[in-house]
């Protein structure tokens, strides 16, 4: 362990046993640096590393403080390292979300408030009004995967999940491209997910979401088994669309190469 590492181990060890408390102001560099036996030079590696964990945060002028601590800020860096999965790693990070997804659907079927399944039924609605847009119902399923986990009530679930599945959007994206029936079919399995959340059943609920997720996992492991490359979204995200920029069936645009083929299609469907 180099002395940099050290010295950012030292101060985690400080915020973990409560020495520093989140929100808290760390005390001026020199203090610290004394107080620890370090260098002012390694303090500073350290801090600028933990800021970039988001662990620490420098307010200009003010000084270094811890952050809030929040899971969604300590684990903001797992979605760009997800990205970077390739190959069967992605086959992986499917796996893991059949594990987690369907307990997580069991649990907001115990908390869900009548104003959590409102927003779940209203991007439901919206994907059946979508179901001949790709882009467009891409997009409505991946909000109504996220207001089904925000209503576990978990904060750290739902910013796993929401990391997990910006990756395997992907490959719901591609089986859409790929398979002219997939858009009906995964209307028919979200209308499941929402049956089983308004009838307040985590069982049903849970059995819904793998059948949902398997589908996609299935799809993805007979795609890498023929020589096919890790989907990827062709184009802009769909979770950050600009108005007006939805593409439709025949939009000469929507015609990517599926890596397996060769083939050209049109977006007409989405997963």
């Amino acid at each position: 362990m180099s002395l940099t590492d050290k010295a950012i181990a030292r101060i985690r060890r400080m915020i973990r046993d409560g020495e520093l408390l989140p929100g808290s102001k760390l005390p001026p560099e020199q203090q610290l640096a004394a107080e620890l036996g370090l260098s002012r030079n390694l303090m500073r590696e350290a801090v600028k590393s933990l800021v970039v964990a988001r662990v620490l945060e420098i307010r200009r002028g003010d000084g270094t403080y811890v952050t809030s601590l929040a899971p969604g800020l300590l684990l903001e860096g797992l979605g760009g390292a997800v990205e970077l999965l390739q190959g069967d790693t992605v086959l992986e990070l499917t796996e893991v979300r059949r594990l987690f997804e369907p307990a997580a659907t069991a649990l907001a079927a115990t908390r869900a408030t009548d104003e959590d399944l409102a927003e779940v039924e209203r991007h439901l609605a919206a994907m059946r009004e979508a179901r001949d847009d790709a882009e467009l119902l891409i997009q409505h399923d991946a909000a109504f995967h996220r207001a089904v986990i925000r209503a576990t009530r978990n904060e750290t679930l739902a910013t796993l999940l929401e990391h997990i599945s910006g990756r395997t959007l992907s490959a719901r994206a591609w089986r859409g491209l790929a398979d002219t029936d997939a858009a009906e079919r995964t209307i028919a399995e979200h209308e499941a997910i929402h049956q089983a959340l308004a009838a307040r059943d985590p069982n049903l609920a849970q059995a819904a979401a793998l059948m949902h997720i398997s589908t996609t996992e299935r799809w993805l492991r007979d795609h890498l088994a023929h020589g096919g490359q890790a989907p990827t979204v062709p184009g802009r995200q769909p979770d950050h669309p600009r108005p007006g920029a939805a593409r439709h069936r025949g939009d000469p645009r929507c015609a990517p190469t599926l890596p397996d083929t060769g083939r050209h299609v049109t977006a007409g469907t989405a997963p």
